[in-house]
């Protein structure tokens, strides 16, 4: 099965993005034909300055080795070294009824949170529609934040088969997890760059440390009951923690006897034992660039000629010439 995802550049990777999506990626990777990619047209709506950009574009691929992708299993590549994927999304673009676009709930809420309105974001979703559907991806891990996105994917795949009344496209199936549908942040609301309330993956413990210390709680002593499955803490401290600490933590919750504040500690650093490992192997991979550009070669040459298949499907079908592999 191929398995495709993709993750933006457009800021410090945080936990949010490895419990709703890298850990998928980790996990799918072994048994599956897995291509995952670092989404820099898609960043271009919010990042809007080229250092920052190749900044970003290198620490993620940084990331996403050292928190454990396998070069030798899954395809890693960049997302604008593989040009085919722009002009798909023209294709795309020119039977997806306006409505459809309109409709995005994700444009609304972005524009609101005081993104420019502008095509490309309007836009975003054929973007995406032509990232998953120029690779013939069968199963996208997505967050529930991007369910509408992969439905549109589908509608606008089938509307093209029809339309040109050929199979070029496959229907792509989601994988959400519904025990990560919303990481807590800080402040309680779902964990976004855009609200300022991330813990990032690789920031040092101490803030690490300062971070949890201001997550938003009730105001119940240490002695009172408390409801684990209500605490944004324990919800975090669930994904960190081994199932005995777990256990304990959440029987001393219903019976009284442990406050807010070493619920704070214990979560902390259950977070940094549990990215220790990979904060030793991005080291590594950031004190030797050479490599990281090599992989980042490979992968762009792997996904291009995956690529260059599904395009010349779909420039026959609308009657342009096919292109054939790139040199």
């Amino acid at each position: 099965m191929r398995v495709l995802s993709g993750i933006q550049p457009s800021g410090t990777l945080h936990i949010g993005n490895y419990l709703g999506a890298i850990r998928q990626y980790l996990a799918l990777q072994h048994d599956n034909d897995a291509f995952y990619f670092v989404a820099d047209y898609h960043a271009l709506t919010s990042v809007r300055d080229a250092q920052t950009l190749r900044t970003n574009v290198f620490n993620v691929l940084v990331d996403l080795l050292a928190l454990g992708l396998d070069p030798e299993k899954a395809c890693v590549f960049v997302q604008s070294d593989v040009p085919e994927t722009v002009e798909l999304s023209w294709l795309l673009t020119t039977v997806t009824p306006m409505s459809w676009l309109e409709k995005c709930v994700s444009y609304k809420d972005k524009v609101a949170q005081g993104l420019s309105a502008d095509h490309g974001l309007f836009a975003y979703p054929i973007l995406q529609a032509a990232d998953i559907l120029i690779y013939d991806a069968d199963l996208v891990p997505v967050g529930q934040d991007q369910k509408q996105h992969l439905e549109i994917t589908r509608d606008v795949a089938e509307r093209f088969n029809q339309t040109y009344r050929a199979e070029v496209f496959k229907l792509p199936q989601p994988r959400i997890l519904p025990t990560v549908a919303v990481i807590p942040g800080t402040d309680g609301r779902k964990m976004s760059k855009s609200y300022a309330n991330t813990i990032d993956l690789f920031e040092e413990p101490a803030s690490i440390l300062k971070k949890v210390k201001r997550m938003v709680t009730d105001s119940k002593t240490v002695e009172e009951p408390k409801d684990p499955d209500t605490c944004s803490l324990m919800a975090l401290y669930r994904h960190f923690a081994d199932p005995d600490a777990l256990a304990e933590a959440e029987a001393k919750y219903r019976a009284g006897g442990i406050g807010y504040g070493e619920m704070k500690q214990r979560l902390a650093q259950a977070i940094i034992d549990h990215l220790a490992p990979a904060r030793e192997r991005r080291a590594e991979w950031v004190a030797h660039p050479e490599r990281v550009e090599e992989f980042r070669r490979r992968g762009a040459e792997r996904a291009r000629k995956v690529a260059r298949i599904v395009l010349d499907r779909a420039r026959e079908a609308v009657g342009m010439r096919r292109v054939g592999p790139p040199a």
